[in-house]
């Protein structure tokens, strides 16, 4: 139990409050042995008083991508294993196995709670950055096709939570065309049509290669940037399948 409390007390911020803070309470006191709801309080009294209940850490982004991918894996009316082994790989690797398995006994709790996505998002939306926000959807998505077969359902819930993220259109199907190959996949993932001409293709490739480049989330912590590093390839590859398709 010791372990579990240092982890949860020590990387979190915003999360430990407001509605998210009420869903680890309720996970927490109801599904981890040993540990009440009196304990989370405690933890939540201690971390305002080391920095704020508003700052965010490393920890919210973790938090957030659990009580997200909970909702998502629920979309479809289902909890599919292979959805569940997707987010337990995903967080073995970028946090290592004790963390992994700290953040996956929160989440057997999260996944049995109703969430309200609206209420969640709102939280995430006033404390996170907009590319640590385009990073939650990026893995929202992977957890959809982790099972090979994206629902309409689960499609809808995700572009739900994109816009209660104030993420725009464009970039929700620039990231939607990351796990999609279609023929106009590396258009989408540029936020050009076909007509574009090749200056409008290279100045859409310069301004997505920025929008998505890994610095942008070095406040997450090393353990994030995989991931975005990931949408930043695939940017890359969009670009030099247009260029080799038009001769560029």
């Amino acid at each position: 139990m010791g372990s579990f409390t240092k982890w949860l007390g020590a990387g979190l911020g915003f999360t430990l409050g407001g509605p998210i803070g009420s869903i680890i309470g309720y996970a927490v006191g109801s599904f981890v042995d040993g540990f009440s709801k009196e304990d989370i309080l405690r933890e939540q009294q201690m971390a305002q008083s080391r920095r704020g209940t508003h700052n965010t850490q490393s920890g919210d982004f973790e938090i957030s991508l659990l009580v997200l991918a909970s909702i998502v894996i629920k979309a479809d009316g289902k909890v599919d294993q292979r959805e569940l082994n997707f987010v337990r790989t995903q967080f073995v690797g970028m946090y290592g196995k004790e963390r992994a398995n700290h953040a996956f006994k929160l989440f057997n709790g999260i996944i049995k709670k109703e969430v309200s996505a609206h209420q969640v998002c709102v939280q995430i939306r006033q404390h996170m950055p907009h590319a640590s926000r385009l990073q939650l959807l990026h893995f929202l998505f992977g957890i959809a096709k982790s099972d090979e077969f994206v629902t309409t359902s689960e499609v809808e819930e995700i572009k739900k939570i994109a816009g209660y993220l104030n993420i725009n259109h464009y970039d929700f199907e620039s990231i939607k065309a990351m796990f999609y190959d279609a023929s106009d996949s590396a258009y989408k993932i540029l936020e050009i049509s076909k007509t574009a001409t090749d200056a409008e293709v290279k100045k859409a490739y310069r301004k997505m290669a920025k929008k998505y480049h890994p610095d942008k989330l070095q406040d997450l912590g090393e353990e994030h940037l995989k991931g975005g590093k990931e949408k930043f390839l695939q940017i890359q590859k969009a670009y030099d399948k247009l260029k080799k398709e038009r001769g560029m």
